[in-house]
Formats: structure tokens, C-alpha cells, sequence
């Protein structure tokens, strides 16, 4: 201001001494009986102390605060897997011979004991009457030992016949048995060969594309029996993953310590994410664990069977696999869009009394639901910021609104079924 004022009086000594003032002065022109340059110094001190006085007072940034959620949650271990069929089976020619018909759709859903194949039967037939043909003859041959046997028996009693011969016809008879019992034996196996020449499904299941056409000649399974198709069992369905070391020895210690259940003696739930999913859509339950580690993984195989209802799930698709990690137990979540990273920490920012902006440090649990586990750092009355978060700075004062929905409604993404 004492530059304001000696310009100001050096103006007022040019207005009333033109001829002493100074050349730039005598330049400038009146206008209403007042310099210009004093109207031009006038606004300019107006504008600054304006300037001054918008700028003492700056306005508070708006956030949104939510308190944290409160819940019963229990942690879940996350695998990747794949699926395999409970029930697989190659489809083989049992016995050789020309392939008369395909009996079955490419891919189609077969059960067990629908026809597949037909394999020509005429020779396994003609084979199957002439075994026939023998066991009647030995069954005939077997009878007549019976009747002399029977008769040497009455002779010997009047000394008619000597106990040589009896012996000699009982042999006869055991003999005949002994043939009449190999003639079923061959009849029998005649049969299952015509049978055989009738390719039947074994299980339930989705069925391959066919590998042999009509006309085509293959071998039995006593010359490297030929493949014909095969099948698969999709309803249930298993789903084999590898744990790794730290996970079993952390769930070992939680089933010792009596907080979770062990998966070799319950079938503890899993959830089940197929790829191209964000949330789990399968439900199913813990079957297997291995004997041992693989010493080149350090990981342990392990085993869920899933419902397959739909069909939808095919054997050799990956999935990531979901089973509990923990006994339940109360915790506090937020909304993962809250929190922020400092360097190697993990931070949120609250909203305090006098609503000024904290840094608080946090250390983060899993997913649950879509909302983030908070372990340590936050207390249940905590107004944390949700939205906004560009806008806060550690140590300035904000405008908090609380959200209108609670945080455990602003995300769904991830949720369980």
C-alpha cells in the first residue's frame, strides 16, 4: 500500500504542477477532471484484494463415506483345476469279424447297455450250433454210462457181472460227466462271442465319434483288439487340484487346533469358477487327498466331485476351484475400490470428527462377496471414503456424504451363489 500511495501523490503533484511532473504523466489524457492512470491503479487494488479474499477461504471436496461392514465370513483357498470323468472307457472289439452297422450318433448321450456296433455273428453262430451239437452228444454218452452203471450195480449183487466191470462202468460214467461238462464250456463261450458281436455301451455317458465304419474288418481282443469309440461319464464329474504345502500345513494346523474340519474325513463344500465366469456357479464337495506330496511340486493332489446336471462341463476343461480355509468368524469389510497403495502398503482413508482426511494403514483378507476383508486397521464406527478418493488429501479438511446403500451393496461382483 505505501507504493499505492506514493503513486497516488505523485499523480496529485503532476495534476497540480504539470510542467515539474514527470513525461509520462503530462502524457496521459483526463477524463472527467481525473487522471486515467489514477482510475487504472484504483481497480487494480480492487481486484487484488478480492483475489486475496476467495482465495483465503477454499472450498471442501466432497466424498462419499461408508462405515465398514459387518459380518460373519469364512475364508476360502483358491486352486486352479481340471476336470476329468469319473467313469472313461475305450470301446473294443471283443471279438474279430467284418462290421455290419454303426448303431449309435457322433457325440450323442448313450446309456449303458445301448447297441453300438454289429459285428457279422453268422460264423459265431454257426460256431455256437456246433458246440451245441457236442454237448448233446456228450449228455447222450453220459446217460448211457448212468444206465450200465446202474445195471452193473444190480449184476454184482448175483455175482452176474464182476466188480471189475462196475468199476470200470463208473469210470465210464465220471469220464462222460467230464465231457458233458466241457461241451457247456465251449457252448458257452460260442454264445458270449455271438453276443460279443453286439457292441453294447458299458456305461452311462457321452459318447465319441465313431472309429470304424461298416465293412471294415477288426481284430478281437486276442490279436490287439480294435478301437471302436469311447465314453465318458459327465454326471457327476470330478475336478483334481494341486495344494500347495504352505495351504496344508496351515489347514493341518487349523484341524489339529479343532477350527476346520479335515478334508479326508469330511467332504468339506467347494465352490467351482468356470473359465470365462467372475463368480462361482458350480457347487460340490472335497473327495480325495493323496497319500503323499509330489516331490517335484511340493504340491498335494486333490479331489472334488461336482454335480453336472446340465451336461455343461466337459473332461479336460480347467476351473478354479474354491474350499475353506478357515472356521467362520466376525470380521469387517469394505468396498475394494477404497483402498489405496502407498509403496508396500495398503491404506484407506477415514474421515475423522472434524473432518479432516487420515491415512490409515490396513492389512487386507480375502474377498468375501464382492467386499474386501479388513484383518487390522479399522474399527466398525470408521467413516471411511468409498468415492472420492482424488479428491482427499492426508491432513485437509473434506464435505463427507454418506452413502445412500450400505457398502456391502455397491459391489456384487464376485458374490457366491
Amino acid at each position: 500500500m505505501g507504493t499505492l500511495t506514493l503513486r497516488l501523490g505523485g499523480i496529485l503533484a503532476a495534476a497540480k504542477h504539470p510542467a515539474s511532473a514527470h513525461g509520462v504523466f503530462r502524457r496521459f489524457p483526463r477524463c472527467g477532471g481525473a487522471p486515467i492512470g489514477l482510475l487504472f491503479a484504483l481497480s487494480l487494488a480492487g481486484c487484488d484484494e478480492k483475489a486475496q479474499s476467495q482465495a483465503a477461504v477454499p472450498p471442501s471436496p466432497p466424498v462419499t463415506v461408508a462405515q465398514p461392514v459387518k459380518r460373519t465370513v469364512t475364508d476360502w483357498d483358491e486352486f486352479t483345476g481340471r476336470f476329468e470323468a469319473i467313469e472313461e472307457v475305450q470301446v473294443r472289439a471283443r471279438v474279430g469279424g467284418f462290421v455290419n452297422s454303426v448303431e449309435f450318433k457322433d457325440g450323442a448321450i448313450v446309456h449303458a447297455g445301448d447297441l453300438l456296433y454289429i459285428i457279422d455273428p453268422r460264423p459265431f453262430e454257426a460256431v455256437a450250433s456246433q458246440a451245441q451239437g457236442q454237448l448233446d452228444d456228450a449228455r447222450a454218452k453220459a446217460e448211457l454210462a448212468k444206465r450200465e452203471l446202474d445195471r452193473g450195480l444190480n449184476l454184482v449183487q448175483t455175482s452176474a457181472v464182476s466188480v471189475q466191470v462196475v468199476d470200470q462202468r463208473r469210470q465210464a460214467l465220471q469220464a462222460a460227466y467230464a465231457a458233458e461238462t466241457q461241451a457247456e464250456g465251449a457252448l458257452k463261450a460260442a454264445q458270449l462271442n455271438v453276443e460279443f458281436t453286439h457292441v453294447l455301451a458299458p456305461i452311462t455317458g457321452r459318447v465319441s465319434r465313431h472309429l470304424v465304419t461298416p465293412g471294415n474288418l477288426v481284430q478281437g481282443a486276442d490279436s490287439g483288439a480294435t478301437l471302436l469309440t469311447s465314453i465318458v461319464s459327465l454326471d457327476p464329474i470330478y475336478i483334481y487340484f494341486d495344494v500347495d504345502e504352505v495351504t496344508y500345513q496351515r489347514n493341518s494346523k487349523l484341524w489339529f487346533e479343532g477350527k476346520r474340519p479335515s478334508s479326508r474325513d469330511t467332504s468339506n463344500p467347494v465352490q467351482v469358477t468356470l473359465t470365462g465366469e467372475t463368480k462361482p456357479s458350480h457347487e460340490g464337495k472335497m473327495d480325495f487327498l493323496d497319500n503323499r506330496l509330489d516331490i517335484s511340486t511340493a504340491t498335494l493332489r486333490s479331489r472334488a466331485i461336482v454335480p453336472n446336471k446340465d451336461l455343461s462341463i466337459l473332461p479336460g476343461q480347467f476351473g478354479r476351484v474354491r474350499i475353506i480355509g478357515s472356521s467362520p468368524y466376525e470380521a469387517l469389510l469394505i468396498p475394494d475400490a477404497a483402498i489405496a497403495t502407498d509403496q508396500s502398503r495398503k491404506i484407506v482413508f477415514v474421515v475423522k470428527a472434524d473432518n479432516t482426511v487420515e491415512a490409515r494403514p490396513v492389512v487386507l483378507g480375502p474377498l468375501d462377496e464382492g467386499l474386501r476383508v479388513i484383518r487390522e486397521g479399522l474399527k466398525a464406527e470408521d467413516h471411511v471414503i468409498v468415492d472420492g478418493l482424488q479428491r482427499a488429501r492426508v491432513g485437509a479438511k473434506v464435505t463427507p456424504k454418506m452413502a445412500q446403500t450400505p457398502a456391502g451393496d455397491k459391489a456384487t461382483a464376485g458374490a457366491k451363489p
